[in-house]
């Protein structure tokens, strides 16, 4: 049966085979792209027979195209793609910001191995893991890490060279700092749906993008601002904790012997 008849007998479906050959994308990653959930599972005639939409040509493309010329990975595509037929205005910005971090965030990857033999502590490591701050790579097998979590973990050893110990900072105080950076990132997001997208329109896309990008750089800077009048307002308050008397204590009057 040659492909003419397979499209007249199937409405427009055709073998995995004839689909890599109109897209140009080898039939082993069309069904990769399948089983990462980027195409829909083909119709099945039997167990050994599957038939695939011609209409997803131009979508099997599009994949290999942001693969080729953006480096994203799988999960990140499945997220933009398509970002004029989301289903609303927050998808399409979610999908944009997860678009900036992952073309901004290094592309170096670490296994478990090669991270606990430059000196990354087990303990540390499982509980920056067990805490949600950083999360294995899903493409991949075994442990690995990559991305702005790889970046978070040589911070985290370059403080430990620079001789700020686990004792004067330990790991698990990353928690109550992820705690107080998410509720900053509420308001900030809070602030971009109130105010931006009621009035972005069709430039909600490229607005998101330019927001994304800026954020990051106004937070530095206030951060930047505060540090010192903060530091002489703590140092005032411990001041005064110094320089204040003691609570009087009430004494119990002594009893008398008889």
């Amino acid at each position: 049966m040659d492909e003419d008849s397979e499209l007249e007998d199937h409405g427009r479906r055709v073998k995995v085979s004839a689909l890599a050959k109109m897209s140009g994308v080898p039939a082993a990653t069309i069904k990769h792209y399948v089983r990462e959930g980027l195409l829909p599972e083909p119709s099945r005639t039997s167990k050994n027979m599957a038939y695939y939409d011609v209409s997803l040509v131009p979508r099997i493309k599009k994949i290999k195209e942001l693969q080729r010329t953006r480096f994203l990975p799988l999960k990140v595509i499945k997220s933009v793609l398509d970002e004029s037929e989301l289903e609303s205005e927050d998808e399409t910005v979610g999908a944009t910001i997860a678009r900036v971090l992952e073309q901004t965030a290094p592309t170096e990857r670490r296994t478990r191995e090669e991270l606990l033999a430059a000196g990354m502590p087990k303990e540390q490591l499982d509980w920056l893991r067990g805490a949600g701050l950083i999360t294995p790579l899903a493409e991949t097998k075994g442990e690995v890490y990559a991305g702005d979590d790889l970046e978070l973990l040589r911070v985290l050893g370059a403080s430990r060279k620079a001789g700020i110990s686990a004792e004067m900072l330990p790991v698990t105080i990353l928690g109550e700092y992820a705690q107080a950076l998410r509720a900053l990132v509420e308001i900030e997001l809070r602030m971009f749906r109130d105010g931006v997208m009621p009035r972005a329109g069709e430039d909600l896309p490229g607005l998101t993008e330019a927001a994304t990008t800026l954020s990051e750089r106004l937070v530095v800077l206030l951060r930047r601002r505060m540090l010192v009048p903060t530091m002489r307002a703590l140092a005032e308050e411990a001041k005064r904790s110094r320089s204040s008397p003691p609570p009087a204590t009430t004494k119990r009057p002594r009893g008398k012997s008889g």
